[in-house]
C-alpha cells in the first residue's frame, strides 16, 4: 500500500522545503506516547536513513522507519485549513480509535 502525500500537504512540505533551502522531504513514524498509546512523529528530512523505506509522492520523498510502517501503511497525510486552525491531519485507515484531543491513537 505504502503512505503518500494529498497535494494539500505535498504543496505545503515543498514550501517548507524550499524556505529552508534544503530537504528531500519528510520523516514520519509513530511513537509511544499519549492516553491512546501511540503518536505521529513528523519532520523534515535531508537524507535517508539506512533502514529507511522511501516512498515518493507529487515528487516528495516519503521516509518511514521499519517499526513505524506496519502502523502507517495506507496512510495519506493531508493539510488541512478549518477556520483559524491548519495543520497536517493523517489518514490512517489503521486507526481503532484515537483520544479526545486527537493527538494519539491506538491500532
Amino acid at each position: 500500500m505504502g503512505v503518500t502525500l494529498s497535494e494539500a500537504a505535498a504543496k505545503h512540505v515543498s514550501g517548507f522545503i524550499t524556505k529552508r533551502g534544503k530537504g528531500i522531504g519528510i520523516r514520519l513514524g509513530v511513537k509511544t506516547s499519549g492516553c491512546s498509546g501511540m503518536a505521529y512523529k513528523l519532520e523534515f528530512a535531508d537524507a535517508p536513513e539506512p533502514d529507511d523505506i522511501v516512498f515518493e509522492s507529487h515528487g516528495l520523498k516519503l521516509l518511514i522507519d521499519p517499526k513505524s510502517l506496519p502502523y502507517l501503511d495506507g496512510t495519506e497525510l493531508d493539510y488541512t485549513r478549518e477556520g483559524l486552525n491548519e495543520g497536517f491531519k493523517f489518514i490512517n485507515p489503521n486507526v481503532k480509535d484515537q483520544c479526545g484531543c486527537g493527538e494519539s491513537f491506538t491500532v
